[in-house]
């Protein structure tokens, strides 16, 4: 057993942690942030996505050790109260979900793309960086849509912030 510390959603916590425990097992079972989702054991899903550090990675391949003194932000952790992150809005706009099981790391997944793309990012590039992220209901239409409304969204959000 190890102490693990982080900043979880803007919150320090420590916890005694089995040396082998997935930060995704972390964040659900000790932390009870069940919004980041074990969809496939195998990290090709991309359920389980969360952001380290302000990266996306799939917390099914991260150990929960490997994240001491470091940031991490689950989708509760990405709207600002009440206000949906305006990739959430998009989301829910462009009816980007249908069961809704994938979209908490695809939102996640989604902020990163455009964090690292640019708010002008083009539709051949979504879908290329979506290769890591499986809807089994959708035919990723609205997804797309709805990132590039996201994206638009961050960035009008970051120009109005400077």
């Amino acid at each position: 057993m190890a102490t693990v510390s982080m900043t979880v959603n803007g919150k320090t916590v420590t916890k005694t942690v089995d040396s082998r425990r997935l930060l995704v097992e972390f964040l659900r079972e000790d932390l009870r942030l069940t919004g980041t989702h074990v969809g496939c054991d195998t990290s090709q899903c991309g359920a389980c996505v969360v952001h380290v550090d302000g990266r996306a990675i799939k917390s099914c391949t991260a150990l929960a050790l490997s994240c001491e003194g470091k940031t991490v932000t689950t989708i509760e952790g990405l709207a600002n109260g009440a206000t949906l992150h305006p990739m959430q809005e998009a989301f829910r706009e462009h009816h980007a979900l249908q069961c809704g099981y994938c979209t908490p790391g695809m939102i996640m997944a989604s902020v990163d793309l455009v964090q690292r793309n640019g708010p002008g990012v083009d539709e051949h590039t979504i879908r290329r960086e979506l290769d890591g992220n499986i809807c089994r209901c959708t035919g990723y239409h609205n997804i797309v849509k709805a990132i590039a409304a996201g994206a638009a969204a961050m960035g009008s959000v970051r120009q109005a912030a400077e």
